[in-house]
């Protein structure tokens, strides 16, 4: 917390996001808070949609119903409608884990006595990235094979000198920038959104406990913004995990398309 027993105020640092071992210290297995948050995550993940699937039924209950439905939207609404039926199917497993894994370890920044998102550390946008990165590289491949890299590389119809320009460019904007930013974007907005969430609610605990008297007025303030910035941090959630998987199918429709 932010507030501490000197009865002073102290803001949120960086520090939040590195917790102390709480397993397996010193070894390659060590567990903090947030590695258990991801366990966590897939946990949860996998429990929701095997209860949800494993006795599908014609006329769906009210919980067979909402998992079709976030199933669906993944389908319908990103995949499909950016790489048609039959490559958005193709690609449809990899688009729903990273959909639901990334709404998961997002939305518990929100959750009481988790309080921070399991993708506010970069490994875990990091790894996803790749994962994308690697996608997108085996669409292209797949589909062409002995044109993808070159015409990645050497756009077809630039004058041959402006290759020196171009080529360098094509390099760290298709093969680097993607997946940097694509994993940055996604850890800064679960970072900000976390140290606003922890800055409100700790100033909280001080206006009300520490400093007492005419400033616990203040503490409603807080209190109110706290809970405000709370649904506004649910709705980024959504947004990133949508956003996440929508960028990958951008990347994956773009390695596809046929004037590779």
């Amino acid at each position: 917390m932010a507030a501490h027993d000197d009865g002073g105020f102290h803001g949120p640092s960086i520090d939040e996001f590195f917790p102390a071992v709480i397993a397996f210290e010193g070894t390659p297995f060590e567990l903090n808070r947030i590695m258990l948050i991801r366990l966590l995550a897939v946990a949860v993940i996998i429990v929701l949609f095997y209860l949800g699937t494993r006795r599908m039924k014609l006329v769906p209950g009210r919980f067979q119903s909402i998992i079709e439905m976030g199933l669906d939207f993944v389908r319908v609404n990103i995949a499909e409608d950016l790489l048609g039926k039959k490559d958005g199917r193709r690609f449809l497993p990899l688009l729903t884990t990273i959909f639901f894994l990334v709404l998961t370890m997002n939305l518990a920044g929100v959750v009481p006595f988790l309080n921070v998102a399991g993708t506010s550390v970069v490994g875990m946008p990091l790894l996803l990235a790749v994962i994308a990165y690697v996608a997108f590289i085996y669409a292209g491949l797949k589909k062409h094979a002995g044109t993808f890299i070159k015409s990645s590389l050497f756009p077809p119809g630039v004058p041959w000198p402006i290759y020196i320009i171009v080529t360098p460019i094509e390099i760290v904007s298709i093969f680097i920038l993607r997946p940097v930013t694509l994993a940055l974007r996604l850890l800064m907005n679960m970072v900000a959104g976390h140290l606003l969430l922890v800055l409100c609610f700790s100033a909280t605990q001080f206006f009300f406990f520490s400093a007492g008297g005419f400033w616990g007025l203040l503490g409603v303030g807080t209190l109110a913004f706290g809970f405000v910035f709370t649904l506004f941090e649910i709705l980024v959630a959504a947004l990133q995990a949508y956003v996440f998987t929508l960028l990958t199918t951008v990347y994956i429709q773009l390695a596809l398309a046929e004037e590779h």
